[in-house]
């Protein structure tokens, strides 16, 4: 189980590292506008991507 949760936290790492390293630029404008959104909408999409990984985590267990 800790290998399985390692591992997960270096490919989110690995994902979270491609876009600054290939266009700092796009990162660091969308960064600017992040900063510029209200908590609400922040909360959404925080929301949002916890339950997309909820949803892709439950679809995995079921194929294994």
């Amino acid at each position: 189980m800790w290998n399985e949760l390692l591992v997960a936290i270096a490919l989110v790492l690995v994902f979270e590292g491609i876009i600054p390293f290939l266009a700092p630029d796009k990162f660091r404008q969308a960064l600017a506008q992040l900063t510029q959104m209200p908590d609400q909408v922040l909360r959404i999409i925080g929301l949002a991507s916890m339950t997309l990984g909820i949803i892709f985590l439950y679809i995995l267990r079921l194929i294994n």
